[in-house]
C-alpha cells in the first residue's frame, strides 16, 4: 500500500521577498534565483560551470540527474546578477571553472560544497518567517509558480528535468485559493454563456 506523500508548502510572496531581501552577496542571490526563477535542484545549481552560462542567448546548459542534460532559459534579472557577481566578487584566481565558489576563507576560490549552501540558507531561517525556507522549497515555489502563470506540464516537466510528469506534479502545489478562484473564473463564464435570459 503506497503511503501519501508529504505535500510540500510553496514559499509566500512574503516569504520570497524577505528571503531574498536577506541577502548580502551576488553569488547568493545568484543561487536563490536559479533555483527559484529556473527550477534547479541545488546540486544543479553548484555544479554549473562558467561555461553552461549563455548570457547571448539567455540560456543555462543545466547538468542533471542520470548525466542529462537539459537548457533552461535565463532571464534577464539573473544575467545582470550573475554578471555582477562575476565581475566583483568570484576572485579572479580561482582554479575552478565552477561558476559558484567560496568567497572567503582558506577554501577562497574552491567550488561551494552543499553544506556550504546549507549554511547560506541556515542563517535565514532563523528568521521566525523563514523558519521553512531551504534550496528544495525554492523549487517547489517554481514549479507552483510556474503553473500558476499558466505553464503547461509536459513543458514544465521538461524545465524541472523531469522523466515522468507525475514526478512534476509532486512539485506543483496549487492551494485551495488558487482552485477556488479558478473555479469562480470559469463558472462566471458559464453563467453567462448558459443562464436563461428573464430568470427570476
Amino acid at each position: 500500500m503506497k503511503e501519501p506523500k508529504t505535500l510540500v508548502e510553496p514559499l509566500t510572496i512574503d516569504q520570497v521577498r524577505d528571503l531574498l531581501g536577506s541577502m548580502r552577496r551576488y553569488r547568493d542571490l545568484c543561487l536563490t534565483y536559479v533555483m527559484l526563477l529556473c527550477g534547479l535542484r541545488s546540486q544543479e545549481a553548484l555544479d554549473l560551470r562558467l561555461g553552461d552560462l549563455d548570457f547571448d542567448d539567455h540560456r543555462i546548459r543545466v547538468h542533471g540527474k542520470g548525466n542529462k542534460e537539459r537548457a533552461v532559459p535565463l532571464p534577464g534579472l539573473l544575467v545582470n546578477l550573475l554578471r555582477r557577481y562575476l565581475r566583483l566578487e568570484r576572485p579572479q584566481t580561482c582554479a575552478t571553472d565552477h561558476a559558484f565558489v567560496v568567497l572567503q576563507g582558506k577554501h577562497r576560490g574552491r567550488p561551494m560544497t552543499r553544506a556550504a549552501l546549507r549554511r547560506v540558507f541556515r542563517t535565514r531561517r532563523q528568521r521566525p518567517a523563514l523558519t521553512n525556507a531551504n534550496p528544495h522549497r525554492l523549487r517547489h515555489t517554481f514549479g507552483t509558480d510556474m503553473a500558476r502563470s499558466g505553464v503547461r506540464l509536459p513543458i514544465l516537466q521538461r524545465m524541472m528535468g523531469h522523466a515522468y510528469a507525475e514526478t512534476t506534479l509532486q512539485y506543483v502545489n496549487i492551494s485551495l485559493a488558487d482552485v477556488a478562484a479558478e473555479f469562480h473564473r470559469a463558472v462566471g463564464v458559464l453563467e453567462a454563456r448558459y443562464g436563461a435570459k428573464g430568470q427570476p
